[in-house]
């Protein structure tokens, strides 16, 4: 490969070699699910440090065209990243059809879902979760904690916490499986019928911990997203506190234009 030298333009060799594993990714020569070369694979082949490397592999990543699998090395991804609807994930026509919207959004992009139920049972609920449901600090709510597969990647956890009041005479919920449609079905059935969900976003840096989950290199961007389930009583009766791997989603809002 040549190498520009000298010169104020000259294109830094970490970009350079980003450059072509990227192109090799576009070309076909690298194809979705190869692993990309290690890390001393690189240093052999391009005659460079280790740290030179290292900042390719950030450009790489950057691209959004490989993943990086904690202690298995990065790969070309395979499919599109799941496009995450804001505007019309939660349609009610979805719940009665028995989809839940995860599973749904995978099915469009064509990948493989796999939703693991982590843990289901009390807990006392964190301070900024009950000033959105409007309870005391410490008060018990139920929580149901998931983890999100996609084409068998970790890609996304989510906490919904629900008042204890509203779930304790709703056994479904207490259930790993809580039937078609989810738990926004059957908290409809038993009369919370939504008048909407208000979600808000930060896209951050990932702690060592949630990047050990994900599957995420050290200090990748995830978004951390919070929704609040409200009713046409005007009562929040869920909220999810979900955390999503950055590149594995693409967010898209619908605005009225008009009142």
């Amino acid at each position: 490969m040549g190498v520009a030298v000298g010169g104020r333009n000259a294109v830094p060799r970490y970009v350079q070699i980003a450059e072509d594993i990227v192109q090799q990714v576009r070309a076909g020569v690298l194809k979705p699910g190869e692993q990309v070369p290690s890390e001393a694979e690189m240093v052999e082949r391009y005659g460079v440090s280790g740290g030179t490397v290292r900042k390719a592999m950030l450009e790489i990543r950057a691209s959004g065209l490989v993943e990086t699998r904690l202690g298995k090395g990065s790969y070309v991804k395979d499919r599109p990243p799941v496009r995450h609807r804001s505007s019309d994930r939660f349609r009610r026509s979805l719940r009665q059809g028995g989809k839940a919207a995860y599973l749904a959004e995978s099915e469009q992009s064509g990948a493989t879902a796999k939703v693991s139920v982590v843990y289901i049972g009390p807990v006392e609920v964190p301070e900024a979760i009950a000033q959105r449901l409007g309870v005391d600090a410490g008060a018990q709510v139920l929580a149901r904690r998931r983890l999100y597969f996609r084409n068998g990647t970790p890609v996304e956890t989510a906490t919904s916490y629900l008042p204890w009041d509203v779930v304790r005479d709703i056994p479904e919920l207490f259930a790993e499986n809580t039937g078609g449609g989810g738990i926004y079905a059957r908290l409809e059935e038993h009369g919370y019928t939504f008048a909407e969900f208000v979600e808000t976003l930060q896209a951050r840096p990932a702690s060592k911990a949630e990047a050990s989950e994900l599957a995420l290199s050290p200090g990748a961007t995830v978004v951390h997203l919070l929704r609040n389930a409200v009713t046409e009583a005007g009562r929040v009766v869920e909220v999810c506190d979900t955390l999503m791997a950055a590149d594995q989603f693409v967010f898209e809002f619908r605005v009225p234009a008009t009142d």
